[in-house]
């Protein structure tokens, strides 16, 4: 008796001999979910130090209690380039490192002693300032490209007089014992250059953004 097997079964068994090994399965991609926080959390941390460097530019002085810092030219660009959540997060850690005493805020200072200084108010309105700001400046950049300058002008205008400088005025008053009129007039001093720290902000902004157009694509 032959031991030859049928010609269509010796076939089968020639092509499962010679079919290729299918690939091994490739690992799963990173999940998005987990990319996207991993660089939500450097740049929190990265807008954290900007706030931080722009705090230890040396301070200009005022004649009054308050001298001018950039501190608010970084916090309006934080809100304004990260949005609300993330601006906000950034200025939070700066302003829970320098609490803890780490010298970031202006004049090289730390610790929670700054509670006890007449710009209590003012630091403390920073994280708020940044949202506010990053919550304008998203309906800002919604507009046509032409008017998105001028708005998020507006936008850091916007955050710095509705937040930054009542908060400051109220710190004014509990730290000197002044009224809201002496408050208010030693305030005013800071005006024109808010004006100026916030056209230039809004100037980064939008060359921040061409560069990086998905640091605010989709985010809050």
């Amino acid at each position: 008796m032959s031991s030859a097997l049928p010609d269509d079964r010796t076939s089968s068994l020639v092509d499962a001999s010679t079919a290729p090994v299918a690939d091994a399965p490739a690992a799963p991609p990173e999940p998005r979910a987990a990319r996207r926080t991993s660089t939500d959390v450097a740049l929190v941390a990265t807008f954290a130090a900007f706030v931080a460097a722009c705090a230890l530019v040396p301070a200009i002085p005022t004649g009054t209690p308050v001298p001018i810092t950039l501190q608010t030219f970084g916090v309006v660009v934080a809100g304004l380039v990260l949005g609300a959540r993330r601006g906000f997060l950034a200025v939070a850690l700066y302003l829970v490192v320098g609490l803890a005493g780490v010298p970031v805020f202006a004049e090289m200072t730390g610790g929670l002693g700054v509670l006890g200084k007449p710009s209590a108010g003012y630091l403390l309105a920073f994280p708020l300032a940044a949202a506010a700001a990053g919550w304008l400046g998203g309906l800002a950049l919604r507009a046509r490209p032409r008017w998105r300058y001028a708005l998020l002008v507006a936008a850091g205008l916007g955050s710095s007089f509705l937040v930054t400088h009542p908060a400051g005025i109220v710190g004014l008053m509990a730290r000197l014992g002044v009224g809201p009129g002496e408050a208010l007039a030693i305030d005013v001093v800071y005006w024109p250059g808010d004006v100026v720290k916030n056209l230039l902000a809004a100037g980064v902004t939008l060359a921040v953004l061409r560069a990086f157009p998905d640091l605010r694509r989709g985010r809050a």
